[in-house]
Parts: structure tokens; sequence; C-alpha cells
């Protein structure tokens, strides 16, 4: 079956409950009719960033369940599952291997020494600068051997996470295995994540290069979608490479929205928003927040540099808290071009404005996802961050199941959950879309389907959001405030 039109939850395996188990229930007992799919984020053995370390596909953690418990989920729900494609742990049987016996090991072709990126083994400084790493520090490890020797070995993002060779056959061998092992289980969506990172070419970015990148898409593709997994390629950068993307027929992100959103709401403007939501694909996953910080470098261009600055200090002025440096290194963000936050305290905990922010998502074109933490109007977790050190857990808050029951009676998340209700059921969100001309501060976005049609008027002054719909059934127009 097709991926349905209907909002889309995304969540770490023990983060709504303390398994997969007790996910499932959560899911069925409280958001059944809320949300149609689930994005479970990476539930396989890991050694660090909260699973983005993959040891292996073949299983899932023993501390979250097992594949029958996913494979459930995946019964009830749409469901999108992980490929971090770009890397591997560090602990897998595959590096551990090359480990103990560098070019002997039959997985040796799979990583990327500087010996094999240069004749001489030496890469230059100048060369290392242009690589787009998005975190203060080179782009490789060194590894010492039990024999004591040194090795540098190239590594994007954590010393954990090792880069993998796509030139490499025994790569692509391994990681065709794991990709039929993960489409077999009949996800609705496989999500490739840091997939931009895969293409490595000395001298340039190393970050979506062409036509390789396309050539990889294609590859994954054709094993995702003989078992009808279609693939969603996560590149953050430049809303330019969503719209590349779109051109060429793949499902893109919407990471420019946070921002967009934000600084319509801060500054009582719709004009960089209703510009976005003119040329934004249309097949699309739309977000407010995620996993990960709101993203700052997807929106260069949609606002100009003064307008994001403004947009940041007003993050920062409004945000529960959050201080500049839990977005940077002294946290251990691995990106820093992100802010830590979440969108409800971004908002100020303000519910009409919050509200209005998933309104603006839920009318805009695409699929919508809700991150956990913002289903349940969840504020900034200082606590956590301090005893952590760490940045993005601001928005990582675990709920068990009493927190959660108690967390889905407030006022904001129950009239979150009706507006995902209306957002799932209303036929008219499988129509045309369009934006209907409105002063500075009102956004006035409808759907229509045949006899269906709804309209959002939203006052970007007083955070005042109503939505009329047409009941054919008995033959008139409907409104309610969110």
């Amino acid at each position: 079956m097709a991926l349905q039109n209907k909002v889309q939850l995304i969540t770490y395996p023990d983060s709504l409950g303390k398994n997969l188990a007790e996910l499932h229930y959560v899911l069925r007992k409280y958001f059944k009719k809320a949300v149609g799919g689930v994005h479970i984020l990476p539930f396989y053995p890991s050694s660090a960033d909260r699973g983005f370390a993959p040891l292996t596909y073949d299983e899932v953690d023993p501390r979250f369940g097992t594949w029958d418990d996913v494979e459930k989920i995946g019964q009830d729900f749409d469901l999108m599952i992980d490929f971090v494609v770009n890397h591997i742990s560090r602990q897998s049987v595959f590096f551990q291997d090359y480990v103990q016996k560098g070019s002997a090991s039959e997985y040796a072709d799979m990583f990327l020494s500087f010996n094999k990126l240069s004749p001489d083994g030496f890469i230059s400084d100048e060369d290392l600068a242009k690589v787009y790493t998005r975190k203060p520090r080179p782009p490789y490890m060194v590894l010492e051997r039990p024999d004591g020797s040194l090795e540098k070995i190239w590594c994007t993002f954590d010393y954990e996470q090792i880069d993998l060779d796509y030139n490499s056959p025994k790569t692509l061998e391994i990681m065709r295995q794991f990709l039929i092992r993960l489409a077999r289980t009949r996800p609705k969506m496989i999500r490739l994540d840091a997939f931009a990172y895969t293409t490595l070419e000395i001298g340039t970015n190393c970050f979506f290069l062409e036509p390789r990148v396309w050539e990889l898409l294609e590859w994954f593709d054709d094993f995702a979608s003989a078992f009808d997994a279609q693939i969603l390629p996560e590149v953050h950068e430049h809303y330019s490479y969503q719209l590349k993307l779109a051109k060429k027929g793949y499902w893109a992100y919407d990471f420019a929205l946070p921002m967009l959103v934000l600084d319509a709401l801060y500054h009582h403007t719709g004009k960089r928003v209703k510009n976005w939501l003119r040329i934004c694909p249309r097949r699309q996953i739309n977000t407010l927040d995620t996993h990960d910080g709101i993203g700052v470098v997807d929106v260069e261009g949609l606002l100009n540099s003064e307008e994001i600055e403004r947009t940041l200090d007003g993050l920062y002025l409004k945000g529960s808290n959050v201080k500049k440096i839990y977005s940077g290194p002294e946290y251990q963000n691995l990106d820093i071009y992100q802010v830590n936050c979440t969108y409800y305290s971004a908002l100020e905990q303000n519910d009409d404005s919050y509200l209005t922010a998933r309104t603006l998502q839920f009318f805009a074109p695409g699929i919508p996802q809700v991150y956990y933490v913002g289903l349940l109007a969840g504020e900034n977790d200082i606590a956590l961050v301090e005893s952590t050190q760490q940045g993005r857990n601001i928005n990582r808050h675990n709920y068990t199941l009493e927190d959660i029951q108690a967390e889905v009676r407030k006022a904001p998340v129950q009239r979150l959950l009706r507006l995902m209700e209306f957002r799932n059921h209303y036929p008219a969100f499988n129509g045309k879309f369009k934006i209907h001309k409105s002063p500075d501060h009102q956004i006035l976005t409808s759907w229509e389907k045949g006899k269906y049609k709804t309209l959002a008027h939203i006052d970007l002054k007083d955070y005042r959001t109503r939505i009329t719909y047409h009941d054919p059934v008995a033959g008139r127009d409907v409104e309610f405030a969110v």
C-alpha cells in the first residue's frame, strides 16, 4: 500500500515508554486517530549518537525489543526506519577486523584510509578545510593499531562513526545485504540518513557531489522499491538541494519551514513563509521539530542574513532559558549550524502561537511529521542538558507511561490532537493546495478536492487561527477555532 497522507510521529524507540512494546501501546492508546505513521529513530545496536552509530542492521537492540515489535507497529501505522548510509560504528565487526588485520582484513576496502585517498597518504590542510563537516574539527581520526602504527581514517561526524567507501565492491555488498534486510521488514519509507556525505573527492567539499549522488540514489532505490519501500534522502543544507531532489522525482524534506514559521510568528509577517509555500516541493516531508536542532543553513536565501540574525536573536530571547552555548561545541554538538530548543519553548510556551505554527505546518504541502516532544508540547529540558553536557538533549526528554498519561491531558496537547485528527481525515488534503491573497500579517491557505474544501485563516498578530471546511453531507460550511 502507498504511503498515507497523514501526520507522522518522530520518536526514539525508548522515548514514549521504555521500549518498542510500550511505544506501540502508547500509539494505540492515545494517538491512533491523530497519527497515521511513525518514524522510529535508529533502534539497532549502536556505540554512539543515540543510535546513529550502528554496529549492524540485522538486529534490534535488545533493550528496545525485537524485529517482531518493529513489524507489529508497522502493521498498525505507516512505518519509517533509518538506514545510516554514510558511516558505520567504530565498534562494528567490520571496522574492528580492519583494526586488527589492516590491509589483510576482508573489510579493508570498505574504509577510507588516507593511504587510499592519496598516493603518498598526505592530504593538505587546504583540501581538508574545503570539506563540509558542520563541526569544529577535521574530517578524520587517527587510528592506532595493536602494533603501535598510526593511520588516518576518514570520519565526517563523530570518532565512533567511520565513513564508508561507496566505490568499494565490499561496501556495496555489505550495505546491499543490510538494505534488503530492512526493506523486507516492509516499512513504507526508508530514510537515508547523512546521505549527502557519501560522495568523497579530495579537493572538493565532499558533499552531494553530482553526478555520483544520483547514481547512489538510484542504487538505493532499486533495492528498496523491490519491496515497495520508498526512500527519503536526508540532506540538511540549503533549500535548493530539496528542489533538486524533487525535480528528480525523489521525496524531499522541508527543513526550511521551522525558521520561516518562527520568523512569521516573531515578527508578524507572512511574506517569507508565503513565498516558500509557493515554491516548495509538493512531494515532501515537512517538519517543525526533529531529534536535531532547528536548522539555520536550510533557510539561507529564503531569509536574508539580517532576517536570520533577527530570528535567532528572538529565539534566544524567547526560548525558555535556551543559551547559545547549548548549540555550540562546548555541549558536544555535531552540527554547529542548528539551534537546540523545543519548538514549544521557542514560542514561549504560548499555546495559541504554537497551534498557529502547527496549523501552518499541516496546511503546507507535503506529509507533516511531529516530533514526540512537540506532540506533548514539551519544554526545554535544561536539567538533562546540564547533567549530560549534550546540547541536543534539551529536546530529547524521555517520557514514562505515567508521564504520558498526564501530558496528554494538557490543553495544548488536546488542541493539537484535534487538529491532527482533522488533518488526517478530511479528504481535501489529498487535493489541490492554494495560497490566497491576504494582508502581510495574515496567511490564508486552502486545500480542495471535489466537493471537499478547507481554508485556514491565520492572524500573525494575535495568533488567532480559524479553519473552515465544507461538510457535503450536511450541505454547509463549518468553522472552528484551532
